[in-house]
């Protein structure tokens, strides 16, 4: 019987496809080595203990009444899981979960997703529970949606799930399928904060995500990924809910074009996809902001980037950059200091390469795995 679980869920980055998620679209996302180690422990109470590392906190609460806490809202992302695996028929009994985190919070790289994925995992070594990856994916997704009360897709959580080493992972969000795809090997990732932080819970990406629902209702079609930017453009409806479709219907398209070009080992044109998208968050999806835009405007005009973009949500968060492996120290250095004279702001940075998806690290039986169990 295993009485401990120790697991890890790495944050991610999302290379081309914002907000398409939910739309039924297409992403291309890679999970990073950055993420949320979580230690599960069996316990004879009938309490849920949760733990922070991170933020010196602690929650507790009796099993048969979890519920949202509005004082620890940092616990509601494990409590989350554990009241929707309750639901889904697994009858958990007491239990301690520790958190620890290295992923930096309010940068855009899911780390809410890693916590609700890393608690899912450990859950499902300790208590033995028949769940397969893209079932623990969708587990917490749900957890999201109803528990938190973020209407999020299954990007992060999928991307969190289903990272590979030196890949890039091509999620299909209407077949609900990942698929590996290689990234050219002269290539890094740089992540920069823009110092403002990024934060789901505000009406901002509740709100985009009805105005996608209401443009697609208009075209008489059940999500955006069945519809074209020339059918979108063609329609006649309120402009903004024009625009907010142009930019998923466009995200899906260059979504295509970018897989194209990585399989034929280019990433100059994969970049220049990755400078459209930022404009169309700009312009038509309008979640990006004049830190974000900096970063990116500094990008475009650095030696060795070959494209760069918001990442993530958007309305604050980080940029992710391609860049020439050979270069990335230097142009990290230099993309900081440019944006430290102009916007006063000291980045924080973050070099990075795909990386393995959520694992267990041990159990009390001591095994280990080195790869996503199914």
């Amino acid at each position: 019987m295993c009485n401990e679980a120790i697991s890890f869920a790495p944050g991610r980055v999302e290379l081309l496809g914002n907000h398409t998620d939910y739309n039924q679209g297409l992403v291309l996302s890679a999970a990073i080595h950055l993420g949320v180690t979580v230690r599960a422990r069996k316990d004879s109470s009938n309490l849920i203990t949760v733990s922070s590392a991170t933020n010196g906190r602690r929650a507790e609460i009796d099993i048969p009444s979890i519920a949202r806490l509005h004082t620890e809202s940092w616990a509601n992302y494990p409590l989350g899981v554990i009241e929707t695996l309750r639901q889904t028929g697994f009858p958990l009994g007491g239990t301690t979960i520790d958190i620890d985190s290295n992923l930096p919070l309010g940068a855009g790289l899911s780390s809410s997703a890693a916590l609700e994925v890393a608690t899912a995992f450990a859950l499902r070594e300790l208590y033995r529970l028949p769940l397969d990856p893209m079932q623990i994916a969708k587990l917490c997704q749900r957890a999201e949606n109803e528990f938190v009360g973020v209407q999020c897709g299954l990007l992060d959580q999928a991307s969190s799930v289903f990272g590979q080493a030196g890949k890039a992972i091509l999620l299909d969000f209407r077949s609900v399928t990942a698929e590996p795809v290689g990234l050219p090997s002269e290539v890094a990732i740089l992540l920069l904060a823009s110092g403002i932080p990024h934060a789901l819970t505000g009406g901002e990406y509740n709100e985009r995500r009805e105005q996608c629902a209401r443009a697609a209702a208009l075209l008489s079609v059940t999500a955006l990924r069945e519809t074209t930017t020339a059918a979108v453009q063609a329609a006649k409806m309120d402009p903004v809910v024009q625009r907010r479709a142009l930019h998923i219907t466009g995200e899906n398209e260059r979504v295509s074009r970018g897989i194209k070009a990585l399989r034929r080992d280019d990433p100059e044109t994969f970049g220049q996809l990755m400078f459209e998208s930022h404009r169309s968050s700009r312009d038509n999806f309008e979640n990006s902001t004049p830190a974000l835009d900096c970063l990116v405007e500094i990008a475009e005009q650095t030696s060795g980037v070959y494209g760069s973009r918001l990442t993530g949500g958007g309305f604050g968060g980080s940029t992710v950059s391609l860049v020439s492996r050979a270069q990335a120290d230097q142009i990290k250095e230099s993309m900081v200091e440019q944006y430290f004279e102009r916007m006063g702001i000291r980045s924080s940075s973050i070099l990075t390469l795909p990386s393995q998806g959520a694992v267990i690290l041990a159990s009390s039986s001591d095994e280990t795995t080195n790869s996503n169990s199914g």
